[in-house]
């Protein structure tokens, strides 16, 4: 790339960012919450001065990062939170070596603490159900793939009746981590009171959850991560 190309490819960069503030200036100048329509690309290049491509890069980056919704033939929208920006990055520190699975676990291992006892508090009888349910699962289903499943609802149900939305998408957002790790676990529980005790951790905290008392979720959540691979992970280190 010519030194001209470059300088032009770095200005283009600039109108795009600016473009993404002004965007993001609008929302919150103007209160917007999710769902609500935002003007066209054409209403903001000219409030900016700029091309029509210059808005349609700046709405397309701002879609990647789960900021807008768009699509043919409608106005963008403000767009609901979702973890699926910080699953991507947070797989690729993963891959990139620039975090570890074990430094992962610690993050998680600290939020579950909080979710199982905040949801031991807020969840609803439907959430208690679904928790229940999903640890009676991972007893009775011998496909790998339906106990992921299973391992991964559990614990993100649990973070979605902890109340506070954010826990959720962060739970969520590990949901990769957890597509490896689970299948590890289990194989490495090769004998039969090995598992029994690892269905028993979940079961207790399912029942703590829908006993509405924090302290026994808490205590069991903090066996359960005890008792997991993440420890394994994280000697390993």
């Amino acid at each position: 790339m010519s030194r001209v190309a470059a300088i032009d490819a770095t200005a283009s960069r600039s109108l795009v960012e600016r473009a993404m503030e002004m965007v993001r200036d609008h929302i919150r100048t103007h209160d917007l919450k999710v769902g609500d329509s935002l003007p066209g690309e054409g209403s903001f290049a000219v409030q900016m001065g700029v091309s029509r491509p210059v808005m349609r890069e700046a709405f397309g980056a701002l879609a990647a990062l789960r900021l807008v919704d768009v699509g043919n033939g409608r106005r963008p929208r403000v767009a609901a939170i979702d973890g699926s920006a910080m699953a991507a990055s947070l797989g690729h520190a993963i891959n990139t070596a620039q975090v570890s699975l074990a430094d992962v676990w610690d993050v998680r291992r600290t939020l579950e603490l909080r979710t199982a006892e905040l949801a031991a508090l807020n969840r609803s009888d439907d959430q208690a159900r679904v928790i229940s349910a999903a640890a009676h699962r991972l007893a009775v289903d011998r496909d790998e793939g339906a106990r992921t499943a299973a391992d991964t609802e559990f614990h993100q149900v649990i973070a979605a009746a902890s109340g506070n939305p954010l826990f959720y998408q962060i739970i969520c957002s590990f949901e990769e981590m957890m597509a490896r790790a689970v299948p590890r676990a289990w194989q490495e529980r090769a004998l039969p009171e090995e598992r029994a005790e690892s269905l028993t951790l979940h079961h207790e905290v399912a029942d703590a959850i829908a006993a509405r008392e924090p302290a026994r979720a808490r205590a069991a959540m903090e066996r359960h991560f005890a008792n997991s691979v993440g420890e394994r992970l994280r000697d390993a280190r």
